[in-house]
């Protein structure tokens, strides 16, 4: 799955990770619970089980947003399209072995009448989003493969 590398905001992100990839999934994977280790994530909820065309519903800042799963290979790639308050966003996120662990890759992009109008912030907004995310991602997975959890 790709972003669209033609909207007005583009972020990426790079971690390295001390867990396997099959635990960074997991994290990731498992939709309903990403308020517990991400506090910019108020809600969520996945219907319909973690496959493509998949829809989940979930708030983080301001808005509500209806997103589908376009792409879901275990553990290798996950992804989705999302549309919130005239955005159109695409999210993915890429696991790859590493020496520590897992190295991950995310990119997201943001279009729609809103964004070309505020690229400045609009960037700004979604790379603080992205780097924030990759932060406590690592966290919970790092948590998560931890020998004392149980």
């Amino acid at each position: 799955m790709e972003v669209n590398k033609d909207a007005p905001a583009i972020a990426t992100g790079e971690i390295e990770i001390r867990a396997e990839p099959e635990v960074v999934w997991d994290v990731l994977a498992d939709i309903d619970r990403w308020p517990s280790w991400n506090p910019d994530v108020k809600e969520a909820t996945l219907m319909g089980g973690l496959r493509e065309s998949s829809v989940f519903r979930w708030k983080a800042g301001p808005g509500r947003i209806t997103s589908t799963l376009e792409k879901v290979d275990r553990p290798r790639e996950i992804g989705w399209r999302g549309r919130t308050m005239g955005i159109n966003a695409r999210h993915v996120y890429r696991l790859e072995p590493h020496a520590e662990g897992t190295r991950v890759h995310t990119e997201e992009s943001f279009d729609g009448p809103i964004v070309r109008l505020f690229k400045g912030p609009m960037r700004k907004t979604l790379q603080k989003g992205i780097d924030g995310g990759l932060l406590h991602l690592k966290a919970e997975a790092e948590r998560r493969s931890s020998p004392s959890t149980p």
